[in-house]
C-alpha cells in the first residue's frame, strides 16, 4: 500500500536532493503504476535529459532539462510556501537560458503566485507550470515526490498570449508611425502640433467646435484623413444635422479641397464622418523610410482638408431644436 504525506517527509534529507527525486520520479513507470504522476506526465512531451545546478551569473537553477521537441526546460524546487524570491529566479532562468518551459514545484503555492504564473501563461510565449509537491511512500520505502498541477498552460492561454504579443507589436508599430507622421505634419501645419504619438489607430485634434475633430487614421496597409462628428450619446440628431449641413455644400467643399470625399452619415450609428482617402499613404506595417513621400502627401492632404472645411464648420447651425442655442 502507498500513503500520501506532507513534503516535510523530505526534510530528513537534504532539500537539494529533491531535484534528483523529481527527475527520477518524472520518468518512473513504477510510480505511475500506482496512479500517481510526475512533472513529465503533465508536459506536452516527456523530459529526455537533465543537468542539475546550472549557473547563470550569481544564480543556479535547480534543474535544466530538455524535452523531446528540443525545448529547454527550467525547474525550480521549493520545499516551502512559494515566495517572490523564487518567482523572480524562475523568470530570470527563463530569460537567461532562453527556455520555453518553466516548472515551479513548491509545497504550498500561495494565491498571488498562482495568479502570477497564470499571468505568465496568458502574457508570454513561455509555458509555465506550478505544482504542489507532497510525499508518497510505499510501505517503508524512501519518500518520493507526488506532484499535483496547480497551474498549467492550455492551448487557449497560448492563443491568448500570442494575441497579446501581436497586439503589443501592433501598438509599437503604430507609435513609431505617429511619431514619423506628426514630425512631417508639423512641417506643413500646426494643426496637430499639440498632439503626442500614441498606440491607437488614430490621432485627433479639435476642429473648433465641440464634438468635431480632424483625425489621421492608419491601418496595416494605408492611412486616411477623417472629420469625425460626434457631439455625444444624447446628440445623435444634432450629429446628423451637422453632417447634412456640410453635405448640402458638398460640391463647394470638394471643389475647395481639390478632390472627392467619402461622405458617411451612418444612420445606424451615433457618429458621422467625412473621409479623405489618400493614394500612396503608407500603413503602419510599411517601411516608412521608403514611404516618406506618402507621409508628406498625407500631411498636405490634411492641410487642404482643413482649409476646405473650417469656414463651413464656423457657420454651422448647432441648434438642437428650433429656438434652442448651443454654447461652444
Amino acid at each position: 500500500m502507498y500513503r500520501i504525506e506532507s513534503s516535510t517527509s523530505f526534510e530528513r534529507e537534504e532539500a537539494s536532493k529533491l531535484s534528483a527525486h523529481v527527475h527520477q520520479y518524472a520518468r518512473s513507470a513504477s510510480c505511475r503504476s500506482h496512479q500517481t504522476r510526475g512533472a513529465s506526465d503533465h508536459l506536452d512531451v516527456p523530459l529526455v535529459s537533465a543537468d542539475r545546478e546550472q549557473s547563470t551569473g550569481s544564480f543556479s537553477v535547480d534543474l535544466l532539462a530538455e524535452d523531446e521537441a528540443g525545448r529547454t526546460v527550467v525547474i525550480e524546487n521549493q520545499l516551502e510556501r512559494t515566495d517572490h524570491d523564487h518567482l523572480g529566479k524562475l523568470i530570470t532562468y527563463l530569460a537567461a537560458f532562453n527556455a520555453e518551459v518553466a516548472i515551479w514545484i513548491a509545497s504550498e503555492p500561495r494565491a498571488e503566485h498562482v495568479k502570477a504564473v497564470s499571468w505568465l501563461n496568458d502574457s508570454t510565449a513561455a509555458s509555465v507550470y506550478l505544482f504542489r509537491v507532497e510525499a508518497i511512500r510505499i510501505g517503508e520505502s524512501r519518500p518520493a515526490p507526488l506532484l499535483t498541477p496547480i497551474v498549467q498552460p492550455t492551448s487557449h492561454t497560448k492563443e491568448v498570449a500570442a494575441s497579446k504579443k501581436e497586439l503589443a507589436a501592433r501598438h509599437a508599430y503604430r507609435y513609431a508611425y505617429w511619431e514619423r507622421l506628426l514630425e512631417v505634419a508639423n512641417q506643413v501645419s500646426k494643426l496637430h502640433s499639440g498632439i503626442s504619438a500614441g498606440n491607437h489607430p488614430y490621432v485627433s485634434t479639435g476642429a473648433g467646435t465641440t464634438g468635431l475633430s480632424y483625425q489621421y487614421w492608419v491601418t496595416k496597409d494605408d492611412g486616411r484623413i477623417v472629420l469625425w462628428i460626434d457631439r455625444g450619446k444624447d446628440h445623435g440628431e444634432l450629429n446628423w444635422s451637422i453632417f447634412d449641413q456640410l453635405h448640402d455644400d458638398r460640391d463647394g467643399i470638394e471643389a475647395d479641397f481639390g478632390g472627392e470625399l467619402e461622405w458617411l452619415r451612418m444612420d445606424d450609428a451615433r457618429s458621422c464622418k467625412i473621409v479623405a482617402n489618400v493614394d500612396g499613404a503608407p500603413g503602419w506595417n510599411d517601411n516608412l523610410d521608403e514611404r516618406s513621400e506618402g507621409l508628406m502627401e498625407l500631411a498636405q492632404t490634411m492641410v487642404r482638408f482643413e482649409r476646405a472645411l473650417a469656414p463651413r464648420i464656423a457657420q454651422l447651425d448647432l441648434s438642437e431644436e428650433p429656438g434652442s442655442s448651443d454654447s461652444l
